[in-house]
């Protein structure tokens, strides 16, 4: 099948730019941590499944921080029913956007019976979608997957998924431009091993303009990206944004014509008081400053930053002052430098 040729508006924020969603490392820390070098950026949660949710009622995974905004609810799932009900949830909570995934190859989440595996029941994935929008008809819904599974990697495939969620309403398809390969790979060589095809997600959008194609995979470069949005309309960025961070202050600038100049050191001080604040509330400070470990990659004192806070914050106790002495090294190794 394929999408419909109707017109469709995508709503909701704007997708141009995005930090993909990375299991164990997008949380509510990284998200605020993201915030302050990238305000034009979309921001998603770690995927939640509809059963954390509906059955084990862990309600503090969607709890986030009013200055993350724009920030989408990535849920995963395949119950139609439970997954109406979670966007009950993500409104109650005030998220941007629900998306479904429908791009994960682990195994774990295989015997779930969602993620990547999805791509082989595209009436399921259109049931889904269509009591997401029935169940909140104004909270854009979307869907992040691959350009297919094992040996079903031929384009149709890949219609014959999108057609029916297009039709139920779905006007937005993050596109990771890999297969995914559902047995014998890890989550980690699924990211590198299938080899990056972009010209699908391409020829997805040239096909069907009326829908909102975001493109996913191995963007690492201003240029990289900067020829990728000449063909779909937004690109999401994944393990970059994590690794180094900064870059996405070169996004700022290069795609969203940012002028305000930042320095890492402003980054730092905006961190601060949220630091402080998630302390007193019994928050650990290595699950924040995890993920600021990559903040000075490539500058000098970048190792020092990263031994301080990889060994003093996880130490009973550790405040502000772990993140200050921190500072200082970089301080210190500019000034023997110079």
């Amino acid at each position: 099948m394929k999408p419909s040729t109707s017109p469709v508006s995508p709503r909701g924020p704007s997708r141009r730019v995005s930090v993909a969603p990375m299991m164990g490392w997008t949380d509510r820390h990284d998200r605020y941590f993201m915030r302050q070098i990238t305000p034009n950026s979309l921001l998603y949660t770690v995927m939640i499944t509809t059963g954390a949710l509906t059955y084990g009622q862990k309600f503090e995974v969607l709890d986030f921080d009013p200055a993350e905004h724009p920030v989408a609810l990535q849920l995963g799932g395949s119950d139609p029913k439970e997954l109406a009900t979670c966007m009950g949830f993500a409104r109650k909570w005030g998220y941007d956007e629900v998306n479904l995934n429908c791009g994960c190859p682990s195994e774990r989440v295989q015997k779930g019976q969602f993620g990547a595996c999805l791509m082989a029941a595209p009436a399921l994935v259109a049931d889904c979608i269509d009591a997401m929008k029935q169940a909140d008809p104004e909270m854009p819904v979307t869907i992040k997957t691959r350009i297919g599974i094992d040996d079903q990697d031929s384009y149709q495939f890949l219609l014959d998924f999108v057609g029916p969620a297009a039709e139920k309403g779905c006007a937005t398809f993050i596109i990771h431009a890999r297969k995914a390969i559902l047995g014998g790979l890890s989550p980690a060589e699924n990211r590198t091993i299938p080899p990056l095809n972009y010209e699908t997600a391409y020829r997805l959008k040239r096909d069907f303009p009326q829908l909102e194609i975001i493109l996913n995979g191995g963007l690492k470069t201003i240029p990289a990206i900067q020829e990728a949005l000449q063909h779909v309309d937004g690109v999401m960025i994944g393990r970059e944004a994590y690794s180094n961070p900064w870059f996405m202050r070169a996004i700022e600038s290069e795609i969203f014509g940012t002028t305000e100049t930042l320095t890492r050191e402003d980054i730092v001080a905006r961190m601060m008081p949220y630091i402080a604040g998630q302390l007193a509330r019994g928050t650990p400070l290595k699950d924040i400053t995890r993920h600021i470990l990559g903040l000075y990659q490539g500058c000098y004192g970048a190792r020092g930053w990263r031994r301080l806070l990889s060994t003093e914050a996880y130490k009973p106790g550790a405040g502000l002052e772990v993140v200050e002495a921190a500072l200082a090294l970089i301080t210190q190794s500019r000034r023997q430098a110079a």
